[in-house]
């Protein structure tokens, strides 16, 4: 790597990982995915930095995003209906004890494009439905989790194509240490900071108990039902034994649950959406009584009609989330291609699951009850980006008052 101090940079985001998304406690055991040998150094510094911070025991799960390739050209037709279920076990066990749980992505957002989309649906399925319980634990906040993205050569080349492979992955690698602020003499110290002043943002938001968002600009005319007792979050978790953790770094977004059933009008997205293994692009979504009714892409259309028949939760909406235009990610004026970066340049939306600790008293209700206060679940959570800086955000009060939140693509209130 050409980067300089490149070696002292990945031990500081290894370190913020640790530190500051999973806030390892001393004792701790971690339990870590890789979805790409590429990944491995950043392993490696993680592992080192949780030893180092008193984790008792790092189990590393290695997955070769290559082999799914592999895969879908060469395994029986009637095979993608299978799932190793160690995985899940092995997984869920960690959890049930308490171990704090890091996923480490980057794999390439193309590497099924010329795959037969039916199967690729299958395969996705299958791996939802078994891995759903850990999904449900996650959104309930049960132990700290994060997620990482750092950069990989597959990756780096589609979203810089014009450059070598290893200015590809240089550049890519500069624009991570910038999001996450590696370069910050305390980066910690830094994220502390950010995330309190999030946090005030996600309080005021959630004292105003607005009933609704009308967001409008750039081929979007959408209100956003919110049920009662919606709660407004920031990038900060927090378990049952109240220790916090950043569930992504980068983080710029505040984010609640939408009401599932009072969800009306169209969203076009602004950017594309990278979905196993394939790109979708320039899409939009009308909605009606909380679900999609029609949608259409430039690519990827089949891709996202899968998305959608996931399961009958997958056509409603999980998350709701703001994002100030101006934020470095938009700064940097490029495209990542990768939903952890890319959803914190704009607005995001997410079809499929809601998070429990979305609204006040949800991770203690039932399934039910989650979903007659307006919760949706689903196997899926797929965030996609449509906010701009054209895009006008109001709240609507319960007395039918409107005030606004954001006017082209800024906050339009102060703290």
């Amino acid at each position: 790597m050409k980067i300089k101090n490149f070696d002292q940079k990945l031990e500081k985001y290894a370190e913020l990982i640790v530190n500051v998304g999973l806030n390892l406690q001393l004792g701790q055991r971690l339990f870590i995915v890789a979805f790409s040998l590429d990944v491995a150094p950043l392993v490696r510094q993680v592992v080192k930095s949780a030893y180092k911070n008193g984790s008792r025991l790092v189990s590393v799960l290695w997955l070769d995003e290559q082999l799914d390739k592999i895969r879908h050209q060469n395994a029986p037709r009637d095979s993608f209906d299978e799932f190793p279920t160690w995985i899940t076990d092995g997984r869920l066990q960690c959890i049930e004890r308490g171990d704090a749980s890091l996923v480490i992505n980057g794999r390439n957002p193309e590497l099924l494009k010329d795959q037969d989309p039916d199967l690729v649906a299958l395969a996705f399925r299958t791996e939802a439905n078994n891995l759903k319980p850990i999904l449900n634990h996650l959104a309930k906040d049960s132990v700290q989790w994060s997620v990482v993205v750092p950069p990989t050569p597959d990756w780096a080349t589609k979203v810089f194509p014009k450059d070598t492979a290893q200015d590809a992955e240089e550049r890519l690698w500069d624009a991570v240490f910038k999001t996450c602020r590696i370069d910050e003499p305390d980066p910690a110290v830094f994220w502390e900071k950010y995330i309190n002043n999030l946090k005030k943002r996600a309080k005021c938001l959630t004292e105003k108990q607005y009933t609704a968002l009308h967001f409008t600009g750039l081929g979007t005319n959408l209100i956003v039902g919110l049920p009662d007792g919606h709660i407004w979050g920031s990038g900060s978790g927090k378990t049952p034994s109240d220790i916090s953790f950043l569930a992504n770094i980068p983080t710029e977004e505040v984010y609640t649950l939408p009401h599932k059933n009072k969800i009306e009008g169209s969203v076009t997205a602004t950017k594309p959406l990278s979905y196993q293994g394939n790109l979708i692009e320039n899409f939009s979504l009308t909605f009606s009584e909380g679900k999609v009714v029609n949608f259409s892409a430039e690519k990827g259309e089949e891709i996202l009609r899968n998305l959608l028949e996931t399961d009958e939760g997958a056509k409603s909406l999980g998350e709701v989330a703001l994002v100030p235009h101006q934020t470095p990610i938009s700064q940097l004026g490029f495209v990542f291609l990768k939903t952890l970066y890319d959803e914190n340049a704009s607005n995001h939306l997410a079809l499929g699951n809601a998070y429990r600790s979305s609204l006040e008293g949800g991770v203690a209700i039932s399934d039910e009850e989650f979903a007659q206060a307006g919760g949706n679940d689903s196997l899926i959570h797929v965030d996609f980006m449509f906010g701009s800086g054209e895009m006008d955000v109001d709240g609507l009060m319960s007395d039918g008052a409107t005030e606004p939140v954001m006017r082209a693509g800024e906050w339009a209130f102060d703290l």
